[in-house]
C-alpha cells in the first residue's frame, strides 16, 4: 500500500517593489519547484511586493483579485497546491490586510487566511508599526491539501503558540508559516520558534521566507525551512533565491503522535484561568 506523502516546496524569494518583476520570479520559482516533484508550492510573505511601506496602499488589491487569479492559474496548469504566501489585500480606505490564500490542483481558491498578530515592535534595527496599516484578521484557518490538512498563519503569528495548537486540535498536520523575518530577529529565532510549533503540535512546519537586503535598507532573514514533528530539519535554502524541498511522511507522523500521544494528554480542565 502506498505511503501516505506529500512533497513540498517552501519557496525563498527577494521581493521588490515591482509586483511584476515579482510575479516573473515566483513563476519561475514555481515552476522549478513543480519540476522537482512538489506537490504543495508555498510563497513567502508580501511576496508580490515587499520593502517598501510607501508603495503598500497602492498595491493593495481585493481578493479574489488578479494576483490570486495568477496563482489559481499557476496551480491548475501546474496541478499542484499552491500556498499564496502572503499578499496585500484591501480593507477599506486607510488600512490593509495581509491576507494567505490556498489553491487546489484545480485553481480553486480554498481557504483566505488575514494575519492576526501584527508586528508592531521595537527590533534591534528599527520600530515596526505594522498595525499602522494593516488590519488585524479574526479567524483561524485550516484548508484540506489531499489526505492531510494544512493550518495557516503568518510571520509575527509564529510568537504565539496559542494559534498553532487550536491549528492543531483542528487537524492540521502541516502548519505553514510564510515570513519575513528581520536579520537580527531571525538569525536568534527563525530556526528555534519554527522546531518548537513542530514539536509541540507534532506537526510538520513549511516556512517560505524573505531574504536579502530591501528597497528601504533593512534585511530579511531568509533561510526557508522545513520540518518534522520531532523537530528534525528536513530542508533548508541558502542565501539566494529558490526553496526548499522535502516530502512529508505523513504515515509517520500519525504513527508519531498514536505511539506518544501528546496532544491527545491534554488536559484543558486544568488550562482555565
Amino acid at each position: 500500500m502506498k505511503n501516505r506523502e506529500l512533497k513540498v516546496a517552501a519557496v525563498q524569494m527577494s521581493s521588490t517593489p515591482d509586483k511584476e518583476e515579482n510575479l516573473a520570479t515566483a513563476e519561475a520559482l514555481v515552476r522549478s519547484a513543480a519540476t522537482a516533484g512538489a506537490e504543495l508550492v508555498a510563497l513567502p510573505e508580501l511576496w508580490s511586493c515587499h520593502g517598501l511601506e510607501s508603495v503598500y496602499k497602492e498595491n493593495a488589491e481585493p481578493v479574489p483579485g488578479s494576483t490570486t487569479d495568477f496563482l489559481s492559474g499557476l496551480a491548475r496548469e501546474l496541478g499542484v497546491y499552491v500556498l499564496g504566501g502572503s499578499i496585500l489585500e484591501e480593507a477599506g480606505p486607510e488600512r490593509m490586510h495581509n491576507t494567505s490564500t490556498f489553491f487546489t490542483p484545480d485553481g480553486e481558491l480554498a481557504a483566505v487566511y488575514r494575519k492576526i498578530h501584527l508586528f508592531d515592535v521595537k527590533a534591534p534595527d528599527r520600530e515596526y508599526l505594522e498595525s499602522a496599516s494593516i488590519a488585524p484578521g479574526e479567524e483561524v484557518v485550516t484548508a484540506k491539501a489531499g489526505a492531510t490538512t494544512v493550518g495557516l498563519s503568518v510571520c509575527y503569528d509564529v510568537r504565539f503558540p496559542e494559534l498553532y495548537r487550536l491549528l492543531a486540535l483542528r487537524g492540521a498536520e502541516v502548519l505553514a508559516v510564510p515570513a519575513a523575518f528581520t536579520l537580527q530577529t531571525g538569525k536568534d529565532h527563525w530556526e528555534v520558534l519554527l522546531r518548537a510549533r513542530a514539536v509541540e503540535n507534532q506537526a510538520f512546519v513549511i516556512a517560505p521566507a524573505q531574504w536579502g537586503q530591501k528597497a528601504d535598507g533593512r534585511w530579511t532573514y531568509g533561510r526557508s525551512l522545513i520540518v518534522d514533528p520531532w523537530g528534525t530539519l528536513l530542508a533548508t535554502c541558502p542565501d539566494r533565491d529558490g526553496y526548499a524541498l522535502a516530502t512529508l511522511d505523513l504515515d509517520y507522523l500519525e504513527r508519531f503522535r498514536t505511539e506518544f500521544p501528546a496532544l491527545k494528554n491534554r488536559r484543558p480542565a486544568a488550562y482555565d484561568w
